[in-house]
């Protein structure tokens, strides 16, 4: 299946259009990151390509035209808990965030990878820290 113009997402998924997440300068509201003042980013879906899953963005510059983007995360990493189905599409957002930012709103490809190491960053970033149990806490209150 070639993959030209807006009609290629077509038989894409985007169970995620309702998602709404604010991460430093990137917010994730209604399928819409705003990356920039200059740069718009739209989670469009994504689609089970063999080994990978490649989710689908669209962006459009302050000239008004559209780009396309597509992001990849392995299968396995899903398998592997290493990224959960919902987490995806922010991930692949802030990475392509981060392109953006070093590219000056120009990225080099339209096609990137997400790393194991991203994938470990992001996971650490939202893992809830344990706190203390509050028997612990009640045995000191005790003395």
């Amino acid at each position: 299946m070639c993959h030209h113009g807006p009609s290629a997402f077509g038989a894409l998924s985007n169970p995620y259009g309702a998602l709404e997440v604010t991460l430093a300068t990137v917010t994730f509201s209604e399928g819409w990151i705003f990356v920039s003042d200059r740069v718009v980013l739209q989670y469009v879906g994504f689609e089970s390509k063999g080994a990978v899953r490649e989710y689908a963005f669209t962006v459009r510059g302050t000239d008004g035209a559209f780009s396309e983007y597509f992001v990849t995360i392995a299968n396995d990493a899903f398998v592997e808990h290493r990224v959960r189905y919902q987490d995806a599409p922010e991930i692949c957002s802030l990475r392509l965030h981060r392109e953006f930012a070093a590219g000056s709103d120009h990225p080099p490809s339209t096609r990137f990878s997400v790393t194991d190491a991203e994938l470990a960053d992001y996971k650490e970033a939202h893992t809830p820290k344990s706190k203390p149990s509050t028997s612990a806490h009640r045995e000191d209150q005790e003395f």
